[in-house]
């Protein structure tokens, strides 16, 4: 065999190895590969990213656009590239801070337990060195939406408006929640609280994978500091004292936080109103962007920065 016939030989084995290992990520590491995806959209979108040095270690964030400054926080055991379907609606009249909270995405931690005090550390730094003496906008879902809470708390100066998505600081009620799975069974029956039943059925590879990363993600490393997290709950005075602009956006088939979750809220915030979305559960920037959108964005345009 000649020299070409070797290299195409040497060619044609490395596209056959790496046709079997992504092959292997697909069926295996579903989720990593869509978070590969989420973050490169957003490049696409025209965020770069850089990294904040923070208590916990780097934080890795995601910036672009110019205008007002819009912070998405993202939830538990997700990362910054959930966002990635109304960053290029929202990215053209603001600037966007997009960062993977603390042990999430490529934030340190990157081992050992997560604490909620660490991923508010992150998310303040972040602040201070992407946003110094600006008011911004803070975007969060779920876990996302309680680090707004109380960071608002913490920073009422800071905050133009806080919008929480399915998620906030005060104690939940739902004792039938179902978050880290250890079967396949267990793992449907947590994603079927956390979507509309008419959303499309997710396959049994991604569930098997929703199993793994409960036990080694960063969703179970949060889940092992639960004993610390009620000192970072808002009690009824304290959401009293949150008299900046509060928007309360909830999907209304989440089962994960009901209904009955924003409501408690609303009757105690000074400054807060309440959209529902149809159709839509715990997530809606992955499940329902296009019902998301339109309510965000309002709430944006009405904050006085």
């Amino acid at each position: 065999m000649n020299i070409r016939g070797i290299v195409l030989v040497a060619v044609l084995a490395v596209v056959a190895a790496a046709g079997i290992w992504v092959g292997w990520l697909l069926r295996y590491r579903p989720l990593t590969v869509f978070a590969w995806q989420t973050w490169f959209a957003l490049r696409t979108a025209g965020l770069h990213k850089v990294k904040v040095a923070a208590g916990p270690g780097p934080q890795a964030v995601f910036v672009g656009g110019q205008g007002p400054a819009v912070v998405l926080l993202h939830g538990a055991g997700d990362n910054a590239g959930t966002w990635f379907r109304v960053v290029p609606e929202l990215v053209k009249g603001h600037t966007l801070i997009v960062p993977d909270l603390a042990g999430h995405g490529s934030s340190a931690p990157h081992s050992g337990p997560i604490e909620v005090r660490q991923v508010i550390e992150g998310v303040e730094e972040v602040l201070n060195r992407l946003a110094p003496g600006q008011k911004v906008a803070l975007v969060g879902n779920s876990l996302g939406a309680w680090v707004a809470m109380v960071v608002a708390h913490h920073h009422p100066e800071r905050v133009a408006i806080c919008v929480c998505i399915d998620g906030g600081a005060i104690k939940g009620s739902n004792e039938h929640a179902r978050v880290l799975p250890e079967t396949r069974a267990e793992a449907r029956e947590s994603v079927a609280q956390t979507r509309d039943p008419g959303s499309a059925p997710v396959p049994d590879f991604v569930l098997d994978d929703i199993v793994r990363q409960a036990k080694v993600g960063p969703l179970g490393r949060l889940a092992a500091t639960a004993a610390t997290m009620e000192a970072y709950v808002l009690d009824d005075a304290q959401l009293r004292e949150l008299t900046l602009p509060v928007r309360l956006i909830w999907g209304a088939s989440d089962r994960l936080m009901p209904l009955d979750y924003a409501q408690r809220m609303l009757t105690e915030l000074p400054s807060a109103t309440l959209v529902t979305l149809e159709r839509c559960g715990h997530v809606p920037q992955i499940e329902c962007p296009q019902r998301l959108l339109p309510v965000l964005k309002e709430a944006l345009g009405g904050a006085k920065w």
